[in-house]
């Protein structure tokens, strides 16, 4: 009987184990805390941020009285004394009534003016046009400071102080807003214009047909910015506006801090003059956003 051997069963080949890669693990835990980290700082600005808007709110929403912190910063006691006293108030509605007056008439204004400038600047051929525009351009190179005290001069000459006209006219010469028309406008097809002009329209029909219809978008976004900069204007209101009737928000909350009016009811005012222009933020968010995208331009 012969033995048959078998022989040894080669082991097989351990099988290796890929090695995981080392440096995407680094960089997936590199990335997390960046991500990590960068939500933190978003978190901690819009903490920051928005801080100041919680405690005027929380604060005009306190019994009169003296403020300590961080005692005052909490949500109770709530009470309404401040705003029944602000909206009762005849001097804070006349205030508002101003602001809307200032700020409607200087959108529809400036709107009209700056439209009208850039369809001209834009597609109208005139001898001067490059200089007059260059030359009207470098004006967004002087600082605003610079002429508003010859401007408050002429404007007194003309007997404009305390009057509406006189706070609004010097407002409605906007060049960047006569700029963004001109720009806009020129990028418009020249060959709509020729052919309403071959069809008998008149510049003004062709204004109002065909340059107004086109230039919505930015008509829009121009608008939200216009509101924007003259509801809160504070300066030239202040200079033109002496008197007590003639005030708008900004300057007249600014005023009952003079006459040592409650922090209630200061923040109250504050809050008041606030909501407006918050309504008309969220009205025109998807324009205003737009705008700060394609112009670069800021409220």
């Amino acid at each position: 009987m012969t033995d048959t051997i078998t022989p040894p069963a080669t082991a097989a080949p351990a099988t290796e184990r890929p090695r995981r890669a080392r440096r995407p693990y680094l960089a997936d835990r590199a990335g997390r805390g960046w991500v990590i980290g960068r939500t933190a700082l978003l978190l901690a600005g819009a903490v920051l941020t928005l801080f100041p808007f919680y405690a005027m709110v929380v604060l005009s929403l306190k019994p009169t009285g003296p403020v300590t912190f961080p005692d005052s910063l909490l949500p109770w006691p709530f009470s309404t004394e401040a705003y029944d006293q602000v909206i009762g108030a005849k001097s804070v509605l006349r205030w508002m009534g101003n602001t809307l007056v200032y700020s409607v008439v200087s959108v529809v204004g400036v709107l009209l003016f700056a439209s009208m400038a850039g369809y001209a600047f834009a597609k109208k051929r005139f001898p001067g046009k490059e200089t007059m525009f260059w030359s009207f351009l470098a004006m967004l190179m002087v600082p605003y400071h610079v002429t508003m005290i010859p401007t408050f001069i002429i404007i007194s000459e003309l007997n404009g102080v305390d009057t509406y006209w006189g706070m609004i006219v010097p407002t409605l010469a906007n060049a960047q807003a006569v700029f963004l028309m001109r720009q806009f406008i020129a990028s418009l097809p020249d060959s709509l214009f020729e052919a309403a002009r071959l069809d008998g329209c008149s510049e003004w029909r062709v204004y109002v047909s065909i340059v107004l219809p086109l230039i919505k978008p930015i008509l829009a976004t121009l608008g939200v910015f216009v509101f924007l900069w003259h509801w809160n204007d504070f300066l030239w209101p202040l200079i033109v506006g002496q008197s007590l009737d003639m005030r708008t928000l900004t300057t007249g909350i600014a005023s009952l801090q003079q006459e040592n009016v409650p922090l209630n009811m200061l923040l109250a005012g504050s809050v008041v003059a606030f909501v407006p222009i918050f309504m008309a933020y969220l009205i025109g968010q998807r324009y205003f956003q737009e705008g700060v995208s394609t112009t670069g331009i800021k409220g």
